[in-house]
């Protein structure tokens, strides 16, 4: 095992093998385990990060350094921030956990650096062989808590409707209908190519900074979140895995809603709309439109990320799964 500094595009031959991990060991959050997610984080917010990423025939592990001091060093997921993923995929992720401890053993000698482990689920198997395998050696703590919600596309369109308030369904209704009567559109798009993610990502940007977020200087066209997401839609639009609709009115974009594939799984990311229409229902008009799109594809689950905050709280109404996950920081006995 190495470490490496070098550009990302070292890694051809391990992303099919990450990507696969990701989508088949029942994650909370698979998009997020993927690496279109981890290596967008990596590449916009540390590219300078020692990382350690190893993979074997039936697992993976991705792991990046954080040096406080020489003395305080972590290994962490490749995202850091929100520990949306996990950094050990697959049945032979823990042992190559354990051959990697010796690796932070001879490169970090004489201290040893804190593992922390994001995407647990408390009681679960992947926690209880963690301790299993490494309570004898690491003391264990609870870093982080969080809640990843969801929605099962079961039964396509009419079955996710099936699941929703009645209440919710006349709101969607009659937004919908005022929508069409005003001349409200909605465009599907999924990039293919450079050109096109850039193209497209222009456009979700412009509309970002006619939105609320943008009017506060509190959204995705603020750096470094603006770099984040932009790297992350080229490296889908390699897959053909993003999807981005976007309302329009008289030719114009009034609002985009944006997220990706990884396997059957879409995760949302982003969705954003001209302020003076916030009373028309765009938000909730552009999220029903994406679920009509994903159940036309097949999808069979809907991942719209952590339901923590007040901002959040409009999540309840679209799901009816929340998963808790924690964070686990080991340190060395």
């Amino acid at each position: 095992m190495q470490f490496r500094t070098v550009p990302i595009n070292f890694l051809p031959a391990q992303l099919p093998v990450w990507h696969q991990a990701a989508i088949s060991t029942d994650q909370a959050d698979p998009f997020c385990c993927a690496p279109s997610w981890q290596l967008a984080f990596h590449d916009a917010f540390s590219p300078k990060r020692r990382l350690l990423i190893e993979s074997s025939s039936d697992g993976l592990i991705a792991f990046a350094e954080k040096v406080f001091s020489p003395d305080n060093v972590y290994m962490t997921p490749i995202e850091p921030h929100w520990f949306f993923g996990c950094p050990l995929l697959g049945e032979d992720s823990v042992e190559l956990l354990s051959e990697a401890i010796t690796c932070f053993e001879n490169f970090h000698a004489p201290s040893f650096p804190k593992i922390m482990i994001s995407g647990v689920r408390p009681g679960g198997a992947f926690a209880q062989c963690l301790v299993r395998t490494f309570g004898s050696s690491f003391d264990f703590y609870v870093h982080l808590k969080g809640m990843q919600c969801s929605a099962s596309l079961l039964g396509g369109l009419d079955g996710y409707l099936s699941r929703r308030s009645a209440n919710h369904r006349h709101k969607l209704q009659k937004a919908a209908r005022r929508a069409l009567e005003k001349g409200v559109s909605f465009e599907r798009v999924s990039p293919a190519s450079p050109e096109e993610a850039a193209t497209i990502y222009a456009r979700m940007v412009n509309i970002e900074l006619a939105s609320w977020k943008g009017i506060g200087r509190c959204g995705m066209a603020e750096p470094p979140a603006r770099q984040f997401y932009d790297f992350m839609l080229h490296r889908l639009a390699r897959s053909n895995d993003a999807r981005v609709i976007f309302a329009r009115y008289e030719d114009e974009d009034i609002g985009f809603i944006f997220g990706g594939m990884a396997g059957k799984f879409y995760r949302g990311q982003q969705f954003s709309y001209a302020d003076d229409w916030k009373k028309s229902s765009i938000g909730n008009l552009m999220q029903m439109e994406k679920i009509r799109w994903l159940c036309e594809e097949g999808a069979q689950r809907y991942d719209m990320g952590p339901l923590v905050g007040p901002r959040m709280a409009y999540k309840a109404h679209w799901t009816e799964t929340a998963i808790l996950h924690q964070t686990w920081t080991l340190m060395k006995k």
